[in-house]
């Protein structure tokens, strides 16, 4: 069955920077698109990038764009989120999820507070 299994959250100053991975199994990772999607306290999800299948080709919401980059390891079966220039407002759970532009995640997240 498909897993995805999120690590690298924690507290960070506003500023600092964060490495999210995602490792995945269960399915053929390089035929996916991988999305990251991210839960504020309070508030629906929200969607944060995508990668197409080979790495090539990244897209990202226009509140992350700039300060987030997301890469993938189609060896590796893992999926990256490098966030730089982090602000109290990317406070919240981050999820990978499978395909393009999936809102439904799959695994338990990982928590990332930005706090002074």
């Amino acid at each position: 069955q498909v897993q995805l299994v999120e690590s690298g959250g924690g507290l960070v100053q506003p500023g600092g920077s964060l490495r999210l991975s995602c490792a995945a199994s269960g399915f053929t990772f390089s035929n996916y698109a991988m999305t990251w999607i991210r839960q504020a306290p309070g508030k629906g999800l929200e969607w944060v990038s995508i990668i197409d299948t080979a790495g090539v080709s990244s897209t990202y919401a226009d509140s992350v764009m700039g300060r987030f980059t997301t890469s993938r390891d189609n060896v590796k079966n893992m999926v990256y989120l490098q966030m730089n220039s982090l602000k109290s407002e990317d406070t919240g759970v981050y999820y990978c999820t499978k395909g393009w532009r999936n809102m439904r995640p799959g695994g338990q997240g990982t928590q990332v507070t930005v706090s002074s």
